[in-house]
């Protein structure tokens, strides 16, 4: 067991339980590979004497907490005291909290060993991962193309082997964009399913915390574990909701998956589907039918999504607490954003409030009929780092809905989605594909995720694994 990053989440989990696998070695397995990967940028921060600390303490007490001594990493958008939390920002270069966040502290009750910060866009507001305060994170299967974002750090640990399983978040694709670059499960659940990152904590109900994983199992892993953190009573007693790891192993019951290539920006932006992306997507719908499932094309036309998604995406960034020498000091798309939401009329807010509102009914409706909808994971194929980089901001914005057009509009329906690698590109780089479910339907997109895992055979690692 000497490659300790070649075992699956469960696998590691399951051999510290039985003490084949101490928790210091554990530790001291994955930062040696993090300090070899430096140059990933998947990390804004290691804490390697707190690891082993923490490590070691976890060692002398016996096995408690569904992460009992898994190497795991904060999100920089989560403040964990005593280590610096930067929120990928320059204002924010020299902030070390003195308390944590209920996620960070909870992860820490469910016994997982924190080895620092994976890195994030700043402040988590673009859909790729090149903050000014480190190196952009790097696809490690094309070190010249960025990760995605927000939760880039996150997907690239995960990817690389440098991490067993990483916890992201999702506001408008921030999971599943940078899963979907770097070819590992990312799962963003339904609005209210966790009891931290539920989605409830803004007035848009955006941003779900959820799992990076490198297989559908240890998603499903991860997320049994999020969901009894704290747990909602609605959130684990409803019928067929778990053990979500118990959904990942069976084979899913016999049902309809709906098929679509539409998303609510195709009359609004150049949307322009890769061609592996259109192949990922027939493959994945070929298997599934071959599976037993329905699978059927379906006619969406979802109405007035850009113009609410673009007011809600300037809210946003109103809330972050900045003063006028950290406008100064932001990024350019950051100090635009802030100051474009802080102008905002209570009444335009309020109308693109309403109007998401109704497009969440809308959307829901529309794909009722399916106990999953297919779709593509991204339009493209992943972007060169700097490709933003000198862009005037409404320009990154398009280039952001050129790249994940999928992503957003599951957030504003507040349904749960999961997107896995399927299938391969020319160039040997996995290409996922997307499964949105109805409320509360993780289940059922974990067992679909596994399946279509079985179909495609093992993916070989990244070349820089």
């Amino acid at each position: 067991m000497d490659a300790l990053h070649e075992l699956s989440a469960v696998e590691l989990a399951a051999a510290l339980r039985a003490g084949d696998v101490d928790p210091q070695r554990a530790t001291d397995h994955y930062l040696a590979r993090i300090a070899r990967h430096e140059a990933l940028g998947a990390f804004a921060e290691v804490t390697p004497e707190a690891a082993r600390e923490r490590a070691a303490q976890l060692a002398a007490s016996p096995p408690s907490g569904p992460l009992w001594a898994l190497p795991h990493a904060d999100k920089d958008l989560v403040a964990r005291a005593g280590v610096a939390t930067r929120y990928g920002s320059r204002a924010r270069a020299a902030h070390v909290p003195t308390v944590s966040d209920p996620l960070a502290a909870a992860v820490d009750a469910a016994g997982a060993v924190s080895v620092g910060k994976t890195a994030t866009s700043e402040f988590g507001l673009t859909g790729f991962t090149e903050p000014l305060t480190s190196r952009p994170a790097r696809d490690p299967w094309n070190t010249a193309h960025g990760a995605g974002g927000s939760s880039g750090g996150a997907a690239v640990a995960v990817a690389a082997g440098l991490l067993p399983l990483a916890i992201g978040s999702d506001g408008g694709g921030s999971i599943r964009i940078p899963a979907a670059t770097v070819g590992v499960v990312g799962l963003k659940p339904s609005r209210g399913r966790l009891p931290i990152g539920s989605g409830f904590d803004a007035p848009d109900g955006l941003a779900v915390t959820g799992p990076l994983a490198r297989t559908a199992e240890d998603a499903a892993f991860l997320l049994d574990a999020l969901v009894g953190l704290a747990p909602f009573r609605y959130a684990t007693g409803a019928p067929g909701s778990g053990p979500f790891l118990d959904a990942a192993r069976r084979d899913p019951a016999r049902g309809r998956v709906g098929v679509t290539l539409t998303s609510p920006w195709d009359d609004d932006e150049d949307i322009r589907l890769d061609p592996a992306a259109r192949a990922a997507v027939d493959a994945a719908a070929g298997w599934l039918a071959g599976d037993g499932q329905s699978v059927e094309e379906f006619d969406w036309r979802p109405q007035g999504y850009p113009a609410l998604f673009r007011v809600l995406w300037r809210a946003s960034a109103a809330r972050i607490p900045l003063s006028a020498h950290d406008m100064q000091t932001v990024e350019p798309l950051t100090a635009w954003l802030v100051a474009e939401g802080r102008a905002l009329p209570a009444t335009r807010l309020l109308d693109a409030l309403a109007a998401a509102r109704a497009f969440e009914r809308a959307t829901i409706e529309a794909f009722s009929p399916y106990d999953a909808v297919l779709t593509p994971a991204l339009a493209q194929s992943p972007r060169p780092v700097g490709a933003y980089a000198g862009q005037d901001p409404e320009r990154t914005f398009a280039m952001q809905v050129e790249y994940a057009p999928y992503s957003s509009y599951v957030n504003v329906a507040g349904l749960p989605a999961l997107t896995v690698p399927v299938t391969r590109a020319a160039d040997g780089h996995p290409v996922s594909v997307q499964l949105v479910g109805r409320p509360g339907g993780e289940a059922t997109l974990l067992a679909l995720a596994a399946q279509l895992e079985r179909r495609r055979g093992p993916l070989p690692h990244p070349p820089l694994w």
